[in-house]
């Protein structure tokens, strides 16, 4: 990971938001993270990444085996925000109506009266979504993409924010079906849990014993609170520099020669949005090759297919953006101004640095 050496021109302090819209990001998200890893153990880093998801109004995939939490983290995200949430239980007998809706012929109006589905929340817990059909799947498309849902020529707006927050299993699990390359590509990023340490095992162990942490989990914010940071996220500066420099790390996945399928312009703009939300969560009102760095495996690497050949050698999507990562040179940058709700301060250039050692 590259250093940034950001001093002021004075004081030589590092520059950090000081607007009223830094300090309510910082305070909400404290709060919220607070109380998801109140129930999450052990694992600020993954409720880091589902935060950020969430401020850049991306989709999160959390993958893992059985048992180690994944639904939960789903549901104490959805709980410790006052919004309104569904859950759906992916079976493979799951219809593309339950999810969306249909339209019911209602006798006394004489008319087709629509039946909103399960999508139509704020925060859509989709858990195990490799256990349901690929036509199925494909009824989340519209709606992770363009915030909207289409039936019987009809187009029916969802509501702000709107995260989808899905669970699988590896697809070498029994009952699974591979995700198509359209639904991966429309979540911004994806995290593993894994298995707890020793010391978060046990306390775990104390914490769930008895009653379940989520039966007491209340809300720390509000939805209207979430739509006034994400709109603050969007403020976040990012330098030419910055963009190319991802647009480079994007680029090269598509002619790797490990890779049959490099990821689409999509996972550019998804890298971008997850760098700008990793900068305002850090203080920043202006992103680094730092956050695009710690965010580029998490946004990649599921979008990627690795060839037969790779696949022999037992070479990973992660293990080939890793090297991507590492034979890309980290650009420098000449300070610009920018700010988080027009602040208008100049940022100090970053010093060039060599690629990051693995």
């Amino acid at each position: 990971m590259t250093t940034y050496d950001d001093r002021a021109s004075h004081g030589g302090t590092p520059t950090r938001v000081s607007s009223r819209v830094g300090e309510d990001l910082t305070a909400t998200v404290e709060r919220v993270r607070g109380s998801v890893e109140g129930v999450i153990e052990g694992k600020p880093e993954v409720v880091r990444l589902a935060l950020t998801v969430l401020l850049a109004e991306g989709h999160l995939l959390i993958e893992d085996v059985p048992g180690v939490g994944k639904t939960m983290l789903a549901k104490a995200l959805a709980r410790s925000i006052d919004c309104s949430v569904r859950r759906i239980q992916f079976t493979p007998d799951l219809l593309p109506s339950d999810i969306t809706g249909v339209s019911i012929w209602d006798q006394q109006r004489r008319d087709f009266e629509f039946k909103p589905g399960a999508i139509f929340a704020q925060i859509v817990i989709g858990d195990e979504i490799n256990r349901a059909s690929p036509k199925t799947q494909s009824a989340l498309l519209e709606s992770m993409e363009e915030r909207q849902v289409t039936i019987d020529g009809q187009t029916y707006e969802l509501p702000s924010p709107f995260m989808v927050v899905a669970t699988q299993n590896p697809v070498e699990m029994e009952g699974t079906y591979p995700l198509p390359e359209a639904q991966r590509d429309r979540f911004m990023a994806r995290v593993s849990v894994g298995y707890p340490s020793v010391e978060a095992e046990l306390q775990m162990l104390d914490v769930h014993g008895g009653v379940s942490p989520l039966e007491d989990l209340q809300p720390v914010a509000h939805a209207h609170e979430i739509v006034k940071l994400v709109e603050a996220v969007r403020g976040v500066h990012v330098s030419e520099a910055v963009r190319r420099y991802a647009v480079e790390l994007v680029a090269a996945t598509r002619t790797h020669p490990d890779l049959r399928l490099g990821a689409s312009p999509r996972a550019t703009l998804h890298l971008l949005r997850a760098a700008k939300a990793s900068a305002a969560l850090a203080g920043r009102d202006y992103a680094l090759p730092d956050d695009v760095q710690a965010l580029v495996v998490a946004v990649l690497a599921h979008r990627l297919l690795p060839t037969a050949q790779a696949q022999l050698n037992r070479r990973s999507a992660e293990q080939v953006v890793l090297e991507i990562l590492q034979h890309t040179p980290v650009p420098a940058a000449p300070g610009r101004q920018s700010g988080l709700g027009g602040l208008g301060r100049t940022i100090p250039a970053y010093p060039q640095q060599p690629p990051r050692s693995m």
